[in-house]
């Protein structure tokens, strides 16, 4: 029986690789497409554009499933992948022949719970800030030296207990007033609204402290509720909100007056140390003191000076007398030479005048020989002397025209050298004129 059984066993005998496709091939019919969900391990991304990781369950289950993500795939990415992060994968089984391994060959990846609560941060956060919520002109500034402090958080939390120890060593002037709130879970944004707003009605602290230990996104979300935010906004007292560790960044911080990366931190922007204001107010007691000295040693000098020179009058009444007579030398000076400047502009003044008379006169002469010349030209004399006559009538009108004439008519023409009588024989006007 053992050589029958060898050889049926030699029928099913597989070979390393046709086994592998086998399996390869079962995946694919029983896995065509899926999704599964889980927390990016040892992500990285090749020269090639490949990128290569691990997911692992988020609650701890020792399960872990390598993940392949071809260039393709991995340019349509949204975000960045990081270690840690919770995502969807979208893709098939497949079997890496080489190695005979389970892989998941991802064709699309998106981000699952914090990644959707952070775009959901993203979607809110614009939509505040383009209400001006977070506008740095709205933001008023945190008193320097409060008298009381008010805290909002729980009474259970860690943070009130850092804020309670360094205000206690730093200041322990300042009273403390606890708003009491939970800081977390679905209660907490109305609870903290309803501390913001008691905080100020009564107005009884000068600064409010929003504070809150550090912990995932999930646990801070109630400082991303848009209640809490427009309560930071609307409170009257100044709010300063120290929320999670120094990367945890909340709507809550962007809307408060003053943002402090913890709660012992936001403590310490609260008031200022006692010992270091101490010693600022005995640094300016010294220099007051020192200025004060220097201004009685200056006045203490000015008044020896003062008294040496009133128990001397004479002194200064010489002083003067001296001072005077130097002025009169100079005024005396100052008179000669005035009178002698003036003196020799008189001068200037006559000859500029003396010269001006003189053209103007030979100018006025020159115009009255060239009128003269002009009016002898003239003279109707010497028109007269050319040959010319000049007729008149009877009456002694001037004739002009032929047509002034009539036969027989007794004119007197004027010539140069006399007069003569004549009678109009006849007149021949013009045909042209």
């Amino acid at each position: 029986m053992d050589e029958p059984l060898a050889a049926g066993a030699a029928r099913l005998v597989w070979s390393v690789a046709g086994l592998v496709q086998a399996v390869a091939d079962a995946l694919a019919a029983r896995f065509p497409v899926c999704v599964v969900r889980g927390e990016l391990s040892a992500f990285s991304r090749a020269a090639s554009g490949h990128c290569y990781f691990c997911l692992k369950d988020a609650d701890g289950a020792p399960a872990l499933l390598r993940c392949a993500m071809f260039r393709r795939a991995a340019s349509l990415l949204d975000f960045a992948p990081a270690d840690g992060q919770l995502v969807e994968l979208r893709g098939r089984l497949a079997v890496y022949e080489p190695r005979g391994e389970l892989q998941f060959v991802v064709e699309g990846m998106q981000r699952a719970g914090a990644g959707a609560l952070f775009e959901q941060f993203l979607r809110l956060k614009a939509k505040l800030q383009a209400q001006g919520l977070f506008a740095p002109e709205r933001k008023r500034a945190i008193a320097a030296f409060p008298r009381r402090i008010g805290v909002v958080t729980s009474l259970a939390a860690a943070a009130l207990r850092d804020v309670l120890s360094t205000l206690a060593r730093r200041s322990p002037h300042v009273e403390v007033i606890v708003y009491p709130s939970p800081v977390q879970g679905a209660e907490a944004p109305a609870a903290l609204v309803r501390a913001l707003a008691l905080a100020d009605e009564r107005r009884e602290v000068d600064t409010l402290l929003l504070v809150r230990g550090g912990g995932s996104l999930e646990d801070l979300w109630s400082f991303n509720d848009e209640r809490v935010v427009r309560a930071i906004v609307e409170c009257g007292v100044p709010v300063v909100c120290g929320v999670g560790h120094e990367t945890d960044v909340t709507l809550a911080d962007l809307a408060a007056d003053l943002r402090a990366p913890t709660p012992t931190a936001a403590a310490e922007l609260a008031a200022p140390a006692t010992a270091a204001c101490a010693e600022a107010i005995a640094l300016l007691q010294r220099r007051a003191a020192l200025r004060l000295h220097g201004t009685l040693d200056t006045h203490s000098q000015r008044l020896d000076s003062l008294a040496l020179r009133l128990a001397r009058p004479a002194e200064g009444v010489r002083a003067r007398h001296q001072q005077l007579a130097l002025l009169g030398q100079r005024l005396a000076a100052a008179g000669a030479r005035l009178a002698e400047r003036r003196g020799a502009q008189l001068d200037q003044f006559g000859a500029r005048l003396v010269r001006a008379t003189r053209v103007d006169l030979e100018a006025r002469a020159r115009r009255l020989d060239a009128f003269g010349q002009r009016l002898d030209g003239l003279d109707p004399q010497h028109v007269l002397a050319r040959g010319y006559a000049w007729l008149t009538d009877g009456e002694g009108r001037v004739l002009q025209s032929t047509r002034q004439l009539r036969v027989g008519q007794a004119l007197q023409a004027t010539l140069a050298d006399g007069r003569a009588a004549l009678t109009v024989a006849g007149v021949e006007p013009d045909p042209g004129a």
